[in-house]
């Protein structure tokens, strides 16, 4: 599986293999437990995070990955996108401080 990552104009595919998502189940739930106690997006406390949004909170973090070139980190992210959002072949994670506008396609 390949998730395109949009950054700006820069594009980043990220290759995740099936065996990985089954392997990462566990922080995935990990993730789970920590947003379903809700969290903040931008200005905007969000109680109960639907899958978009818990999908564009881990963007952000991707992008936080991308930046720091932390391997491992972008590989877990870009993995949990692939995992709540299947037919999702990319995201246009946006850079301006407004998670809200991170965009999956």
């Amino acid at each position: 599986m390949r998730l395109q990552v949009r950054v700006a104009k820069q594009e980043y595919p990220v290759e995740i293999y099936e065996e990985f998502l089954a392997e990462s189940s566990a922080f995935f739930a990990k993730i789970e437990a920590d947003m379903a106690q809700g969290w903040q997006m931008g200005r905007e406390w969000v109680e109960q995070p639907d899958v978009t949004c818990r999908c564009q909170i881990v963007a952000d973090k991707l992008l936080t990955a991308l930046e720091q070139e932390n391997k491992p980190m972008i590989l877990l992210m870009a993995g949990y996108i692939l995992h709540k959002m299947p037919s999702v072949t990319g995201v246009d994670i946006d850079t301006s401080g407004e998670m809200q506008e991170t965009r999956f396609f």
